[in-house]
Parts: structure tokens; sequence; C-alpha cells
């Protein structure tokens, strides 16, 4: 009886021995297992780095402010010269199109912009040297009659008294200055003209634009209650 009580006591003795030791070997197994679990995580990282990258070659640029400001900083150089970037953006639409031959008016107003350009400096610059020419001549009067009262040097003025050589000094001058104002007028326009012209040639303008008008009733903001209509024409773009 005391050797059966002893075996049952050694066979739980060696079952939880037993269960001990394969409980340390399955701890000592998972450890590289959550090793390997960590891997996914720098994974994802790499991929974050990549959209950040993708975000910035995905960013969208306007063609027609690009070529807005080359034409603005060619008529600034060069009164015309943007004016002829124009002309070479609309070749280039009109090749794209297949249209090599066509838009001969188009081509021919854009390059003929360059010449009322310069046919305005041109017609400036006789003027101005019109005026100061007569305002010299004017004040050199004005001041030999002023040293010698009751004389006249210039015989081709001679018919004017004193007070018409003085107005007409003032009235040259004048002219002289408003030559000078004109001429910044030119350039303005000259840079404005080819910005808007650049900003146009990226616009999409064609036959699919159009338009309808048909009568309508408004309300009349005039009355607290109630609707009363007016008649109206409504105007709808289609595009």
């Amino acid at each position: 009886m005391l050797k059966l009580k002893r075996l049952i006591i050694f066979s739980i003795l060696t079952f939880c021995m037993a269960n001990l030791a394969l409980g340390q070997v399955k701890d000592t197994l998972l450890r590289p297992a959550d090793t390997i679990k960590t891997t996914p995580i720098r994974a994802v990282r790499i991929d974050s780095s990549n959209k950040k990258a993708d975000t910035i070659k995905q960013k969208y640029v306007n063609p027609g402010k690009v070529a807005g400001r080359k034409a603005i900083f060619r008529s600034l150089i060069i009164p015309g010269w943007g004016q002829l970037y124009n002309n070479q953006l609309l070749n280039e639409k009109l090749n794209a199109k297949g249209e090599k031959t066509g838009h001969f008016w188009q081509r021919t107003y854009t390059l003929g912009k360059v010449g009322l350009i310069y046919g305005g400096f041109t017609a400036l610059t006789l003027s101005y040297i019109e005026s100061r020419k007569n305002y010299n001549i004017f004040l050199k009067e004005a001041q030999f009659r002023a040293r010698n009262p009751g004389q006249k040097e210039n015989p081709d003025i001679a018919r004017y008294d004193d007070t018409n050589v003085l107005n007409a000094q003032s009235i040259y001058k004048r002219n002289s200055q408003i030559v000078i104002f004109s001429y910044f007028a030119v350039y303005a326009v000259n840079v404005v003209d080819a910005y808007v012209a650049a900003r146009l040639n990226y616009f999409n303008i064609d036959d699919t634009i159009s338009f309808k008008i048909s009568p309508t009733l408004i309300n009349n903001p005039n009355m607290m209650y109630g609707f009363n209509g007016s008649p109206a024409l409504k105007l709808s773009l289609r595009f």
C-alpha cells in the first residue's frame, strides 16, 4: 500500500515537471515571432514618404499664367516683343490643330499691333519735336520783347502781340508734357495687351459656347407681401 502511494506521488511529480519543461520550450519559440511582427511598421513609413512625393509631383501649373508673365516680361524690355511672343503661341496652337494655313486675319491682327505700337511712338516723337521747336521760338521772342519793350525780333510771328506770344509759349509747353505722358500710356497699353492676349490663347472659346434669351418674370422687391411679377428677359449661357 505504501509503495502504491509512492508510485502515485512520483507519477504526479513527473507529469508536473514535464508540463513545466514544455512551457519553457514554447516561450523560447515565441520570442523570434515577436521580432518578425515589427517589420511591417517600417514598410508603412516608407509608403507615407512615397505619398508625399506623389503629391508634390502632381502640383498643377496654369499655362495661361506662365504665358502671361512671359509676355509682360518681354513687353517691359522691348515694346512689341510680347505681341510677337503671342503670335508664336498662336502659330503653335494652330499647328497643333493642323490649321497651318488658316486664320490669316488672326495672325495679321496680332502682328498689326506691333505696327500700331511703333506707329504711335513715331507720331508722338514727331509731335514732341514740333512742339519743342515752336516752344523755343516763342520763348526766345518773349525773352527778347521783355528785354526790349516795343520791339519784335522774329518777323514770322511779328503779328502776335505780347500776350499771344506768352499764350503760345504755354500751349506748346503743355503739348510737350502731354506727349511725354502719352509715351507712358502707349507703353502701358502695350504691356496690358500682351498679357491679356497671352491669357486668351489658353481659354477654350469655340462653337460649343452659345446663349439663349427667354422671357421670364421677376419679383418686385418693393412689395412687402405677396408676389408682384414684372416682365423681364433671361440670358442663359451654355458651355
